[in-house]
C-alpha cells in the first residue's frame, strides 16, 4: 500500500495530499467542524485480521502467533516483531539488544512507563503499524505525535513513517485554525515534558501571538464555527470599543504554565503594554472565580496551596513593567493572593513597592478589595496598611510634593469603611496613623471619618475611642469643624476637656488682640477728627460698632465653652 495522508478541514484549497489514486483516504468536509486527517502507513510489513479487546488487554489477530508483548500500564499488547519494529527503531533496539544478550525469544515482555498519551494513543501506534487507517484530530495530534518521537517512528526505516506524518498535520492545525491551537495546547497538559522538548507549546503559543497581534479584520479562520462566532464577537467588541481583545477570552482559559508561554509570545511581538496587562488581569479573574466557587478543589489540600502559591507567583513576575499596565486595584488583589499564599518575601515587597508608587494616582474606589469571610471586614484593610506604610517609607527619603493627595485618599477610604461593624479600632487607628502629620493641612476629612467609625461602634471602651482619635489635630480643624467636636458626645471625654480649653484660650487671645486693636483704632479716630477729617470720623464710628458685635459674640462663645466644661465635670463627678 502507497503512503496516503489527508488533511480534512474548511478550507479545500489547504487540505491534504493524497498520493494514492487508487485508495484515496476517506475524509469528510464540513462547514463547522474542526481539522482532521486520516493517516496510512507507506509499507505494511504484516497483515492482520483484527484488534482484539479482552479485558484491559489488546491482541491482535492474525495468521501468525504473537511474538511481542507491550505493557502500557496496566494493559498489554500482544503484538508481532516484524510489524512492530519495522516502523519503531526504538522497539528494534530493544529487541535485537535482547537477541545479541541471549535471552529467550517467546513472548518478550517490553515494560514501557510514562509512555506518551497512555494507552489509547499506544493503540493507534498500534493501528498504524498494522496498516490500519488512524483518525487524527487536534484533541490527540500532540500525544500522537509525541509518541512517534518516543518510538523513533522516523524516516530512517520506512519512508513516510509516524513522525512525518503527525508533524505535517500539527503544522497544518496550529497555522489554520484559531480553535484548533488551543485544543492542542489543552491536550498538551498530560504530556507537559514532551512538548516541551518538542517545542509544541513554542509553535501553539507563537501562532497564537502572532493572531493576536494582527488586525482582527485581516484575520482569516479555517473552521466555520469559529469564524461565525468571532465575526459577531468582533462586532460587539467594536462597537464597545474593545476589538483588541477579541483574543482575550480563549486566552484566558489557558491552564497557567500554557497562559504564561502565550504571555511572553505576545509581548514579543510589541503588543501593547495595556492589552496584555488586562489579558493578565482577565486570567487571573477567571483563576479566582474557579477559587472561590470551589471548581478547582480537585487535587489534596497541600498541593492545591502549592499550586496557587506557585501561580501567583508567576502571575506577578509576567506583570508588564509599564506603570499603567495594569490598575492599582488588580496588584491590590494580587498582593492579597500573595500574602495569603506566603509567596516569595522579594516579590511581595517588590509588588508592594509598586503599588506605593501609584497612590498619588489612585481614587479611593481603587483601594476596594473585598473579604468573603463571615466575620471578615468588608474589605481588605490590611493590605492598605501595608501599601501606605511601603509609600511612607519612600516619602520619608524622598520627600514627596503630592503627599497631600495620598492623605486625602486615606481620609475617603476610611470614610468609606468606617461604617463596617466587622472594622478594629486598632485597624482604624494603624491606618490614619500611618501618615506623618504634614499629608493633612486640614483634619476636616480625618474627623468626619472618626465620628462616622465612633458612631457605628458605640460599644468602644473610652481607651478605643481615644486611640480612633488620636491622630486629629485640634488646630487643623475648621471652625465649623471644632464647634461639632466640643458637643459631640461620641468623643472621649478627656480629649473633648481638652479642645474646649484650647478653644477657650484662642477666642482669649482674639479678645485679648481684639481690644488692642480697639484701643489703636480709636486713637486712630481722635487724630482723624482733631484734623477735622469728617469722613474719617464716621469710618471710625463704623468700626467701633463692629468691633463691639464681635465682643459681644466672643462673649457668648465663651459663655458656651464654660457650660460645657461645667457639664463634664459633672458627668466626671458623677462616674466617680
Amino acid at each position: 500500500m502507497k503512503y496516503s495522508f489527508a488533511t480534512c478541514g474548511n478550507d479545500k484549497a489547504s487540505m491534504g495530499r493524497s498520493l494514492d489514486k487508487e485508495n484515496p483516504t476517506r475524509c469528510s468536509v464540513s462547514e463547522g467542524k474542526p481539522n482532521r486527517c486520516i493517516i496510512f502507513p507507506a509499507n505494511v510489513s504484516m497483515v492482520a485480521e483484527a484488534l482484539e479487546r479482552r479485558n484491559k488487554d489488546r491482541i491482535v489477530r492474525a495468521k501468525v502467533a504473537s511474538d511481542l508483548i507491550v505493557q502500557i500500564a496496566d494493559s498489554c499488547f500482544h503484538l508481532h516483531k516484524l510489524a512492530m519494529v519495522s516502523k519503531s527503531e526504538y522497539l528494534n533496539r530493544i529487541v535485537f539488544k535482547r537477541r545479541s544478550n541471549g535471552e529467550k525469544e517467546n513472548n518478550p515482555m517490553i515494560f514501557i512507563s510514562n509512555f506518551p498519551g497512555g494507552i489509547e494513543i499506544f493503540e493507534l501506534v498500534v493501528k498504524f503499524c498494522y496498516g490500519w487507517k488512524v483518525d487524527v484530530t487536534a484533541t490527540n495530534i500532540a500525544a500522537l505525535y509525541s509518541a512517534a518521537n518516543f518510538l523513533e517512528m522516523n524516516d530512517d526505516l520506512d519512508q513516510g513513517n509516524l513522525i512525518t506524518k503527525t508533524e505535517a498535520f500539527l503544522s497544518f492545525s496550529i497555522l489554520s485554525s484559531w480553535k484548533d491551537t488551543f485544543q492542542i495546547l489543552k491536550s498538551c497538559e498530560s504530556i507537559q515534558s514532551w512538548a516541551k522538548e518538542l517545542h509544541i507549546l513554542k509553535r501553539c503559543s507563537e501562532a497564537i501571538a502572532l493572531k493576536a497581534s494582527i488586525n482582527k479584520k485581516g484575520f482569516t479562520f479555517h473552521d466555520g464555527d469559529a469564524q461565525g462566532a468571532l465575526a459577531n464577537n468582533v462586532e460587539d467588541w467594536e462597537k464597545e470599543g474593545r476589538a483588541d481583545s477579541w483574543w482575550f477570552e480563549d486566552v484566558s482559559s489557558l491552564r497557567i504554565d500554557h497562559f504564561i508561554e502565550v504571555i511572553n509570545s505576545i509581548k514579543r511581538k510589541g503588543i501593547t503594554s495595556e492589552l496584555v496587562g488586562s489579558c493578565i488581569a482577565k486570567w487571573t479573574s477567571k483563576w479566582l472565580s474557579q477559587i472561590t466557587s470551589g471548581l478547582n478543589n480537585v487535587t489534596p489540600k497541600q498541593l492545591t496551596h502549592q499550586l496557587r502559591r506557585v501561580t501567583t507567583e508567576s502571575l506577578i513576575r509576567i506583570l508588564p513593567e509599564e506603570e499603567n499596565a495594569v490598575s492599582c486595584n488588580f496588584l491590590l488583589h494580587l498582593l492579597k493572593l500573595g500574602l495569603m499564599m506566603k509567596i516569595n518575601a522579594e516579590l511581595l515587597n517588590k509588588l508592594e513597592r509598586r503599588i506605593a508608587f501609584m497612590l498619588e494616582h489612585c481614587r479611593v474606589s481603587d483601594l476596594l478589595v473585598r473579604n468573603y469571610g463571615e466575620n471578615d471586614t468588608v474589605y481588605h484593610v490590611g493590605i492598605v496598611v501595608r501599601v501606605v506604610e511601603c509609600y511612607v517609607s519612600f516619602v520619608l527619603r524622598n520627600p514627596a510634593p503630592r503627599i497631600f493627595v495620598v492623605g486625602r485618599l486615606v481620609d475617603g477610604y476610611l470614610t468609606l469603611i468606617a461604617r463596617d461593624k466587622n472594622l478594629a479600632a486598632k485597624r482604624f487607628q494603624l491606618l490614619a496613623e500611618a501618615l506623618p502629620k504634614s499629608a493633612r493641612v486640614c483634619d476636616d476629612n480625618l474627623y468626619r471619618a472618626m465620628d462616622i467609625y465612633l458612631k457605628a461602634h458605640p460599644d468602644l471602651t473610652e481607651e478605643e475611642r481615644t486611640s480612633v482619635s488620636r491622630a486629629m489635630e485640634f488646630h487643623k480643624l475648621s471652625q465649623e469643624a471644632r464647634q461639632h467636636m466640643m458637643k459631640n458626645e461620641r468623643l472621649p471625654l478627656k480629649m473633648r476637656a481638652r479642645y474646649i480649653l484650647l478653644e477657650q484660650v484662642n477666642i482669649t487671645k482674639v479678645m485679648t488682640a481684639g481690644g488692642s486693636n480697639f484701643c489703636r483704632t480709636k486713637g486712630q479716630a481722635i487724630i482723624r477728627v482733631s484734623k477735622g477729617l469728617e469722613k474719617g470720623r464716621m469710618s471710625s464710628h463704623k468700626e467701633i460698632k463692629v468691633m463691639k458685635k464681635e465682643v459681644e459674640t466672643m462673649k457668648m462663645q465663651l459663655n458656651q465653652l464654660q457650660m460645657c466644661k461645667t457639664q463634664l465635670q459633672n458627668q466626671v463627678k458623677s462616674w466617680r
